[in-house]
C-alpha cells in the first residue's frame, strides 16, 4: 500500500525550528483548501519541506510521523494582528 503523505512547505526559519524541536506544531489557516486536506483524512507521514526543494534533495525535507491536528485560535505576526482560527498540525517526535 502506498504511503499517504502530507507535504508542508515552510519558510527556512520555521523549518529549522521544527527540525530542532523548538516548534512542535505547524499552523495553517482554516480555509476550504486546508479543511479538504485535513478533516476526515489520515496520513502516514508529514514531509516538512524547506521551501520547494529539488527532487531528491532530502537535506531540505524533515519526515515526521502523522500525529493529527487540532483547531485552535492564535495571534501570530505571520497571520496579521488579529486572532485567527488555524489547524495546528502536530509535528513533535514524542
Amino acid at each position: 500500500m502506498k504511503k499517504r503523505i502530507l507535504h508542508l512547505p515552510v519558510k527556512k526559519i520555521y523549518f529549522d525550528q521544527i527540525k530542532s524541536g523548538e516548534k512542535p506544531d505547524e499552523y495553517r489557516l482554516v480555509t476550504d483548501y486546508w479543511i479538504k486536506r485535513l478533516e476526515g483524512r489520515d496520513y502516514d507521514e508529514v514531509h516538512v519541506k524547506c521551501g520547494y526543494p529539488k527532487a531528491g534533495d532530502m537535506s531540505r525535507v524533515e519526515i515526521r510521523p502523522w500525529r493529527g491536528f487540532s483547531r485552535i485560535y492564535i495571534t501570530h505576526p505571520h497571520f496579521g494582528p488579529d486572532q485567527v482560527e488555524v489547524f495546528a498540525i502536530h509535528l513533535s517526535l514524542r
